[in-house]
């Protein structure tokens, strides 16, 4: 018997670097992508050879954002990168919509960022790096952010970035390769347990209880947190009174996506203590290939984890929900 065909994908964490300021982020750039040339021509394209690649692993809709590096520049380069975006997207509203690069650094400038680039620009949100130069968001001085966002009713996407210079030989250097000390803090591992650290410390803060419609996404099948929730409910108790316990802000207040972590396991636990509702399925294109991700939901289709309706949720009708866009059928 014949396995039914996919349903079309709505992917959230694919990311582009504007040409316009390759030369700004060199520091970031320059060195990873002159050995990776097939990527860094894909991450400043926005048009036929993106969507050709979409068309080639049914993809409906891309959901871009700037990749990581601009929350700690100048105000003036998110704004560039935005406004190119957005650009991109009036060119083929049907295929691509936008989450919106803000300068984190600059609190009172990225909410005016943020509401620019939903009520100007048409962008469905923002994607942000989880930290800057150390410092996580619980800081009171972010909170115009994340206030903003809640009065937009649109998400926040915290993205894993480097660790600081300091914290990279204070927690992931030892007797290996330089090498291996950046991937340990980055990729590997440093990222995901920086990002899900990120979004406790929120918690802590009373954020959820101070904006109780927020809405954060965080990627790479939650950042960890999925495979520690349990332990989070039953000791953050200890962290102070709170209205609202962690539990219920996952299930109200978080999503997460699957993007570039490919594997049956750790999604079978997610499935076995997350809503269906808030699990999205997403790339990391350019730096994952939508061909690896398409045969992963080939494999979720048929592993017998999800229904065809719990299937059709992850692969776009919960990003429909979240964020407004409308997937477009293929023929199957």
């Amino acid at each position: 018997m014949a396995m039914p065909s996919l349903p079309p994908l709505i992917t959230l964490e694919e990311h582009f670097v504007s040409a316009s300021l390759l030369t700004s982020l060199s520091d970031l750039y320059s060195e990873q992508l002159q050995h990776l040339p097939d990527v860094a021509a894909r991450l400043t394209d926005l048009g036929p050879l993106r969507v050709s690649d979409m068309d080639t692993n049914r993809i409906s809709v891309q959901v871009v954002s700037h990749a990581p590096g601009l929350g700690g520049r100048p105000a003036e380069l998110c704004r560039i990168a935005n406004d190119e975006l957005a650009a991109a997207v009036r060119a083929n509203p049907t295929r691509l919509a936008g989450l919106a690069a803000l300068p984190m650094h600059e609190p009172a400038e990225a909410a005016t960022e943020l509401r620019r680039a939903v009520g100007n620009l048409g962008l469905r949100g923002a994607l942000v790096d989880a930290h800057v130069d150390g410092v996580h968001f619980d800081d009171r001085r972010f909170r115009p952010i994340f206030a903003a966002a809640a009065e937009l009713g649109v998400p926040l996407y915290l993205h894993p970035t480097y660790p600081t210079s300091a914290r990279l030989e204070e927690l992931y250097a030892g007797d290996y390769p330089a090498g291996a000390a950046r991937s340990l803090g980055s990729s590997a591992l440093g990222w995901h347990v920086d990002a899900g650290l990120g979004v406790l410390k929120l918690f802590a803060s009373g954020l959820f209880d101070e904006l109780p419609t927020l809405k954060l996404v965080l990627g790479h099948f939650g950042e960890m947190l999925p495979f520690m929730l349990e332990r989070v409910q039953k000791l953050s108790v200890r962290w102070g009174p709170r209205r609202r316990l962690w539990r219920e802000v996952w299930d109200e207040n978080i999503w997460i996506t699957t993007s570039g972590v490919w594997g049956l396991a750790p999604m079978a636990c997610v499935l076995r203590n997350t809503q269906v509702d808030r699990i999205l399925y997403s790339v990391d294109y350019p730096f994952e290939k939508n061909e690896n991700g398409l045969r992963w939901m080939e494999e979720l289709r048929d592993s017998g984890l999800v229904t065809k309706e719990e299937l059709d949720k992850i692969a776009y009708r919960n990003a429909e929900k979240l964020l407004g866009v409308k997937a477009t059928m293929f023929c199957t």
